[in-house]
């Protein structure tokens, strides 16, 4: 008997010890432990790896990028709570990606959420954990290793501060515009990767190779560089195994890294680039190599995207790329352009188009814009980008981004609006604010009015103005004005529907020129219907901020001095810039000036709920009522949160706001041969402080949530 025992007691020390030396070599169930040292990823290859269940496996990385902002706040300020956090990542979860990549340091309670979340499911989410280096230094100092290494230093420290956060380790003292606390939650198993920098400016990558010349060379423990490296890439080089070294020490424990890069900055050569910038100077992967002592290996992390720069448009190779589908595709033939020239794994860090109203850039090739694209084509270019990534052997995808961010600017708007208040309004023009998969409407749990022939939300109201024939009702939240014309007598749709503005005090048109048409009081806007198949904005040529920027203050397009003239009765479309005229150097071709006419009116249901949804659509229209909303920047409203407006153009050197009291409207409807005056009605809105909103998940969210689901590993 007591040989059994004993012979039982050493076969169970014999299992354990056995169980013990694997885990020592191969790690548990959630780390991978060599030497010491312990990983939770990897790269081998060209792919990237995660250990799972006790053995690496090869994982095409699906993930979303997150900000830190809501609505009414800058990122600074990281007002994002930890509830917002877990159903957030549920939200992630169930649309099937894996990672949500970070730019920089979190508050404590996202890490804390993670960690949380990840001990109540099955499949965790995993992070890419970004490394900030300020932009506005970067554009002060314009040098890597000025001022004895100052950024070097700075994105070193913030990265040993994010090694000491994610293993639970840190107390952050409180900053302005920075995360603080204490971090005590150790998510380090569910940290991938580093992804270090922002998309760099060529004149700082130039400047800093032509004023350190000798500064080519780096060979750290970790990462090294080649001969033919740059000041530059040895400047990443060593900053990136600053940060591999510290962990080792500290921790015993080290992640893939990879730094960020953007086709602005790849080391390719693009003839046909009309801008010098766009390919300046290269940023060379390849020119930073892993030691054999760096297990968990280097992946390259690019944003691209399909519209810029301007080569993406016209390559003469990209844009005679034939894909996997049998179709033209030159957004696939960059990224096979790419990764091709690269000898390491690669992720696109970024991707995606914006569900957003106003327009900034055209995708010539295949109409995946940069913007006036709706949330069910923003779903479906998205998804195409994404097989697109897939198919050419790249390591991961994230699509640009979660949420929407109503703190953001588009250079074609923000000469218009307020900096310092654009969290407060949700500028449907700007189209880098729509991005996300999650919008953020206005109005705490539904907005105040739909454009969707539904008129039970207008019941309550009382009419700002009424005759015989129409009644006229507004409304306003922090995205639209609305307006609702309403008529028991006539059919709307049979007949043509003038509804004349006016925002800004002592100028204006009281009459359309060469019509019968006149104003009670002047207008500076008008708005004209026939029908659901066409509707416009039309703005007082002495008020068409457009005219003023691009034809008389930068000169780029033919002037009319009529237009500078108060009282002309001249009305203009409404339009956006795209890009000046362009010089095609390969080819060359000159590209005239494009622009997009953004006063046409959609026609369509704005509501989400129905099943007909546009989230483009502007108006509708029945026989006896037509809706309307009506963008706050169309009507040159810089700040509706605070009633400020573009002032007088030409009374001042640059755009100024000033304050608006009221806004005058009317509506007739115009019969041809008929002579028409137009009565006005003074009208306002009420200020806010903060905005209300509450969250959606886009028509693109359910359709990439399909997509995600598809390419399982």
């Amino acid at each position: 008997m007591k040989k059994i025992i004993i012979i039982s007691i050493i076969l169970v020390s014999s299992i354990i010890i056995s169980i013990l030396l694997f885990n020592e070599f191969r790690g548990n169930n959630e780390l991978y432990t060599e030497n010491d040292i312990s990983m939770v990823a990897r790269t081998k290859d060209k792919s990237f790896q995660i250990y799972k269940d006790g053995r690496f496996e090869t994982t095409f990385l699906k993930g979303v990028n997150m900000g830190s902002a809501i609505p009414g706040t800058f990122p600074g300020e990281l007002a994002i709570t930890k509830e917002m956090y877990l159903e957030w990542f549920g939200l992630i979860q169930e649309m099937n990606a894996d990672v949500i990549r970070v730019y920089t340091t979190m508050m404590p309670h996202f890490y804390e959420a993670l960690y949380e979340f990840n001990e109540t499911v099955k499949k965790p989410l995993y992070i890419m954990q970004g490394v900030w280096l300020n932009e506005e230094s970067i554009k002060d100092i314009n040098d890597a290793y000025a001022l004895n290494g100052q950024l070097q230093t700075d994105l070193i420290n913030d990265g040993k501060d994010l090694v000491d956060i994610i293993h639970g380790n840190a107390s952050l003292e409180a900053q302005v515009g920075f995360a603080s606390g204490e971090y005590t939650y150790d998510v380090s198993k569910y940290v991938i990767g580093w992804i270090i920098g922002v998309e760099w400016s060529p004149n700082f990558v130039l400047n800093t190779n032509i004023n350190n010349p000798t500064m080519s060379n780096f060979q750290g423990s970790y990462l090294q560089t080649t001969e033919e490296a740059s000041p530059f890439e040895a400047f990443l080089a060593a900053v990136g195994n600053e940060i591999i070294d510290y962990e080792v020490e500290q921790y015993q424990f080290m992640r893939p890294l990879s730094f960020v890069n953007w086709p602005t900055t790849d080391h390719l050569t693009h003839p046909n680039e009309p801008d010098d910038m766009e390919d300046l100077v290269g940023v060379n992967m390849n020119h930073i190599n892993k030691t054999p002592a760096y297990t968990a290996g280097y992946f390259a992390s690019f944003h691209i995207y399909p519209y810029y720069p301007e080569f993406m448009n016209y390559s003469t190779i990209y844009r005679d790329y034939i894909d996997h589908r049998g179709e033209l595709n030159a957004y696939q033939g960059y990224l096979k352009d790419l990764i091709d020239n690269l000898d390491m794994p690669v992720i696109v860090a970024e991707f995606g188009v914006p569900a957003s109203r106003g327009k900034t850039h055209e995708d010539i090739n295949q109409g995946f814009n940069q913007g006036f694209l709706s949330e069910t084509e923003q779903g479906e270019i998205v998804s195409h980008m994404f097989e697109d990534i897939y198919v050419s052997d790249y390591a991961g995808a994230m699509v640009f981004t979660w949420q929407d961010e109503w703190f953001k600017r588009t250079w074609n708007t923000m000469d218009f609006d307020l900096p310092h208040r654009r969290p407060f309004w949700s500028n449907i023009q700007t189209n880098e604010q729509y991005f996300g998969l999650l919008a953020f409407d206005p109005g705490q749990e539904e907005r105040i009015r739909y454009v969707d022939g539904d008129l039970s939300d207008w019941e309550e109201d009382t009419p700002v103005y009424q005759d015989d024939d129409l009644e006229i009702y507004t409304a306003y939240d922090e995205r639209y004005m609305y307006i609702h014309i309403k008529s028991d007598t006539i059919n709307l749709l049979d007949n043509q529907l003038l509804i004349p503005m006016s925002t800004i005090d002592n100028q204006g048109n009281d009459n359309i020129r060469n019509t019968d048409i006149t104003f009670s009081h002047d207008a500076d806007f008008y708005i004209h219907i026939q029908g659901r198949d066409y509707a416009e904005v039309f703005v007082d040529a002495y008020y068409d901020k457009f005219y003023y920027l691009y034809h008389e203050t930068l000169e780029l397009l033919e002037k009319n001095p009529s237009y500078t003239n108060k009282n002309t009765g001249i009305f203009n479309s409404i339009y956006q810039a795209l890009s000046a005229e362009l010089h095609l150097p390969e080819t060359n071709t000159i590209i005239p000036f494009m622009k997009h006419n953004t006063g046409l009116l959609t026609h369509g249901n704005g509501h989400p709920m129905d099943e007909t949804y546009n989230s483009l659509s502007d108006y509708y229209m029945t026989s006896h009522s037509v809706e309307i909303q009506i963008p706050w920047l169309m009507l040159n409203i810089t700040d509706p949160s605070t009633k400020m407006r573009l002032a007088d153009l030409y009374a001042n050197d640059w755009f100024t706001s000033e304050s608006v009291n009221q806004i005058f409207i009317g509506a007739s409807i115009i019969e041809n041969g008929q002579a028409n005056y137009i009565e006005m009605t003074s009208d306002t809105w009420n200020s806010w402080e903060r905005p209300t909103y509450h969250i959606r998940l886009k028509e693109s969210y359910y359709i990439i949530k399909d997509t995600f689901s598809t390419y399982d590993d």
